[in-house]
């Protein structure tokens, strides 16, 4: 185990010690958001996020020590391993450098070279190698290996030719030499496919070259999208010219005597025949990688913003799910959260039936005390949206709206989980519900529709799909974790994610609920079938029991700390402690003194939603249109996406206006990231140019 935690250590900068502690966490079977919220004197007092990262490292660091002690073993049985090679592989930091290392000796078949070896070309090889001999004595020499499978002296030479372009392409220095090379100096050279379309979407690519150390991974993965569709064909280039110098200065003895022009030809065989290629595909993979690591980042980052947005709690809402000839869709959820009613009106084109639709609205608003309207900002939403600025304007209702992304709508809407939420409604109504809870509470809803779905981020199909899906999982479960859960009222898909529950679980908690009646208590859950000891060990602090036999359980305080957190209560005014108070207050109770501050903090709010402290959501009760705007108009509006490039931002048109990344601010930034966050309400922003043909507008937050 220790080198693995000195390799560990060394990786994430976290102590030994407390490497060797999240290590015995993680044996034991605790959760990341367990180990982050419960266990902070243990680790150092490290984010989810940073025990994240630790778990991408762990599972790399196992990996590479893994593979090291195969690659001893099979160089070892094949009578290779020398004491150099072990001190290489102890000292190899990738499991790219490992591969090198074990490359020369990889049994081979089928290649040149092999055929040569099994010939008796090896010594000649050798000698070719040496560079001792002038040019004709080593064919001379040659000549003396014509027996067998070899039927003549060029045929020698040309094995041992073989030989020495195999060495060099599996020597481990070259590979990494050239490899870095590509990496920080060659191009990518794009060209058009057959299938090229002129006016696509690939036509401006073609030609154009790219460097590979700085070209953003938004393009690489559109290029690879461009090759997958037969639009683009991509090469890397390379100065050849460049590896002949390096050849003749580095591998060429310099005693060689003029056999060295066979010696040259050999290798730069060696580096256009097989090693180049070779290269080729690893740097091609490695850029892929980092182009999947930097997407699934970004697309983390907006799922994580997306999930936290503040619900619109205590409100009736109106879900309109917008259409033109099949209408919109209309479902009424109650302050609960409870499905009500539905209608569908005709207010958009063809029909255009404004009468009919504003009673049908009116009824609504009246009955059920209806004071908040959701949007979808698919088809039709932007005269859906002139649907209602004109309710207000003409007949009065006040009805504030806002536009909500209906992305994955008709994915949930066809689901297994929809078909039992809602069996007796038509897809399309559990579309206009799915919009409306969206806006109530956008955790909840938004769980049970697969993260790819969702519109967000980039790319999201081309990428990586088991790291894709594992990292939308990840980021899930610590944002779920982190808001806490009500047992008695949440969605066995929202029960999922709870650090510690998982889908059979979860569908346990709710059966019990159901037959049984709601938790009162924390310790009731562990009366759920399934549920066992280890398993509430790692939820119970995660769930929020409102209403129940101690105030405790509406808190994110641990059982384990109930006691503590008693004694506390009785001792001390719980709102006036501070944190000078801390240490000598931990001490007393026998606790760690970051876990008491988190008590403390739990009992000063208990129940606390952290998305409360959140901007609310901006509503409207008009719009904007198109033609109205000009450069250097002031427009607000909120973020939808957040790309590499840019942000998509709705300003109340039909399409979302793309802030470029060089619009965001006077100083230079690295990712939108840096300033902007999903569903973030920005209250100035100027236009910069309008298409309206094309229905874009380019915006920028920079002062003109």
């Amino acid at each position: 185990m220790t080198p693995l935690i000195d390799l560990l250590s060394q990786k994430t900068n976290i102590s030994p010690k407390n490497v060797a502690n999240i290590l015995g966490l993680l044996e034991e079977g605790a959760t990341i958001p367990f180990i982050a919220r419960y266990r902070k004197e243990m680790t150092g007092g490290a984010s989810d996020e940073q025990l994240r990262a630790f778990e991408e490292v762990y599972g790399y660091a196992k990996r590479l020590l893994e593979r090291k002690e195969e690659v001893l073993r099979l160089i070892g049985e094949r009578g290779h391993l020398s004491d150099e090679v072990r001190s290489r592989l102890d000292a190899a930091q990738s499991l790219q450098e490992v591969e090198d290392i074990y490359r020369p000796y990889k049994e081979k078949k089928n290649t040149r070279a092999a055929s040569a070896i099994a010939s008796g070309l090896e010594p000649l090889a050798n000698l070719l190698e040496s560079g001792r001999l002038e040019k004709g004595e080593f064919l001379q020499k040659a000549a003396q290996f014509v027996k067998g499978t070899v039927k003549s002296a060029d045929e020698a030479v040309q094995g041992a030719r073989d030989i020495l372009a195999e060495r060099y392409s599996d020597d481990p220095r070259e590979r990494d030499h050239w490899r870095r090379q590509m990496m920080e100096y060659s191009s990518f050279e794009i060209k058009g496919a057959k299938g090229l379309k002129e006016d696509g979407l690939y036509a401006k690519l073609a030609g154009k070259s790219e460097r590979i150390s700085s070209i953003p991974s938004h393009r690489y993965l559109a290029l690879m999208r461009g090759v997958a569709e037969k639009e683009l064909s991509v090469k890397i280039s390379i100065d050849t010219e460049r590896v002949a110098q390096s050849i003749e200065r580095f591998r060429i003895p310099r005693h060689a005597k003029s056999s060295k022009e066979l010696l040259m030809e050999a290798y730069m065989d060696g580096f256009k025949r097989l090693l180049f290629p070779s290269l080729e595909r690893e740097v091609l993979a490695l850029i892929k990688e980092r182009s999947d690591a930097q997407a699934i980042a970004t697309f983390g980052k907006n799922l994580s913003q997306l999930l936290i947005t503040p619900p619109v709690a205590k409100h009736a809402i109106l879900g309109v799910d917008p259409a033109y000839r099949t209408g919109c869709k209309l479902a009424v959820v109650d302050a609960n959260g409870t499905y009500v009613t539905h209608a569908v009106i005709y207010p958009t084109p063809p029909q255009s039936d404004y009468e009919k639709s504003a009673k049908t609205v009116k009824e609504f608003a009246q009955r059920y005390g209806i004071d908040a309207v959701a949007i979808g900002n698919g088809t039709g939403s932007r005269e859906t949206q002139e649907f209602f600025a004109r309710l207000n304007r003409e007949e009065g209702l006040n009805l504030a709206y806002t536009v909500v992304s209906e992305a994955g709508a008709s994915v949930y809407s066809a689901s297994k989980i929809a078909q039992e939420e809602y069996p007796q409604l038509d897809v399309t109504i559990r579309g206009a519900i799915s919009i409306a809870q969206r806006l109530r509470d956008p955790m909840a809803a938004l769980v049970k529709i697969d993260p790819k779905s969702l519109g967000i981020g980039q790319y999201q199909h081309d990428v990586n799909q088991k790291l894709l899906e594992k990292k939308l999982g990840d980021v899930t479960e610590d944002l779920v974790s982190r808001v806490g859960v009500d047992p008695n009222s949440a969605s066995v898909s929202l029960l999922s994610y709870v650090a510690g529950v998982g889908n059979k679980v979860a569908k346990a908690i709710v059966e019990h609920r159901e037959k049984r009646g709601a938790f009162r208590s924390k310790a009731e859950l562990l009366k759920v079938k399934g549920l066992g000891a280890k398993a509430y060990e790692q939820c119970a602090g995660f769930f929020r029991i409102r209403g129940g036999k101690s105030v405790l359980d509406n808190t994110g305080v641990h059982p384990e700390s109930y006691g503590a957190a008693s004694a506390l209560m009785e001792r001390y005014d719980v709102q006036g402690i501070t944190k000078e108070q801390l240490p000598a207050i931990a001490r007393e109770l026998g606790i760690g003194e970051a876990t008491l501050g988190d008590i403390v903090a739990e009992l000063k709010k208990p129940g606390f939603d952290p998305r409360e402290s959140l901007p609310p959501i901006a509503f409207r009760s008009d719009l904007t249109d198109i033609k109205e705007l000009k450069p250097g108009s002031i427009v607000s509006g909120v973020v939808r996406n957040i790309a590499d490039f840019g942000a998509f931002v709705d300003i109340g048109l039909k399409n979302d206006g793309l802030i470029h990344i060089s619009q965001m601010s006077e100083k230079r930034i690295a990712h939108p990231l840096e300033v902007l966050s999903v569903n973030q309400q920005l209250g100035r922003i100027r236009v910069l140019e309008v298409d309206v043909e094309k229905q874009k507008v380019s915006l920028s937050l920079k002062e003109e």
